[in-house]
């Protein structure tokens, strides 16, 4: 348990960031999950919209430090390789 006064503002600190990401990682996950649901239907207008509205959440997680920077990237690339493959609508 922290003692001093600075501790105590760290792990209160540690906390609401915790909160903060876990919030983060949640919307991040639940765009992906649309975005495969789209491409699993195979309706290729629907999972090209489902990944541009996912795609800003997936860059701004990488951004944060919630996910690695090159991983999110990796993410919205291999979406968006999915998703072009699916053929014309």
């Amino acid at each position: 348990m922290a003692n001093t006064k600075s501790a105590k503002k760290a792990a209160r600190q540690t906390n609401r960031r915790t909160e903060v990401n876990k919030a983060r990682r949640t919307r991040l996950r639940s765009s992906v999950r649309k975005v495969e649901e789209a491409i699993a239907s195979g309706d290729k207008n629907a999972a090209a919209a489902a990944l541009k509205a996912a795609e800003p959440v997936i860059v701004r997680t990488g951004q944060v430090g919630v996910v690695h920077r090159k991983a999110a990237s990796r993410k919205v690339s291999r979406l968006a390789k999915r998703v072009g493959a699916m053929g014309a609508p």
